[in-house]
């Protein structure tokens, strides 16, 4: 897992800097648009790093630990959450995020989770409320919407809001 995130920082700190993002201070403006991405995957790739010394010394009970990484009663539930995650993010681009969002937390709390209907839906429709108010409200950070049949739903209840809300 070490070397896994030690290359997947390294790859975002080369994709930040050869994109010419900026990585420091713009006189008036303030951080560059690659500051944070750029000095947070610093920051991963140096915890790798003392990740991968701790364990080729073995100075932790985990780096001498011989057990497999993931156990085999746990690998059935990393799979599921791997798919549904994967699925997820392809809806994202068909029925926007907040529908996504909405199936996942439905599927993952009602199968995964056993929790039952009245508690499920209401997360889902908690979760989306909560989602929209924070970012398309507070934040003013427009989320896809998906395909126009959706976008056209959420334009109506943009228009609702700003009507009669604000």
């Amino acid at each position: 897992m070490g070397f896994g995130m030690l290359l997947f920082s390294l790859s975002m700190m080369w994709s930040i800097y050869n994109d010419g993002l900026n990585i420091g201070w713009v006189d008036g403006r303030g951080p560059g648009s690659g500051v944070w991405p750029f000095w947070l995957s610093l920051g991963m790739a140096l915890t790798s790093v003392w990740t991968l010394v701790r364990w080729f010394r073995g100075t932790t009970p985990e780096s001498r630990n011989e057990a497999p990484y993931i156990d085999p009663e746990s690998i059935g539930l990393v799979l599921t959450s791997f798919i549904s995650l994967t699925v997820m993010i392809f809806l994202v681009g068909v029925v926007g995020t907040y529908i996504s969002v909405a199936l996942f937390i439905g599927f993952y709390m009602h199968f995964v989770g056993k929790h039952s209907r009245k508690v499920t839906i209401s997360m889902m429709i908690g979760s989306v409320i909560f989602i929209y108010f924070l970012f398309e409200w507070q934040l003013a950070k427009y989320l896809p919407k998906g395909w126009p049949v959706f976008e056209d739903g959420f334009l109506w209840i943009d228009n609702y809001r700003w009507l009669y809300l604000m």
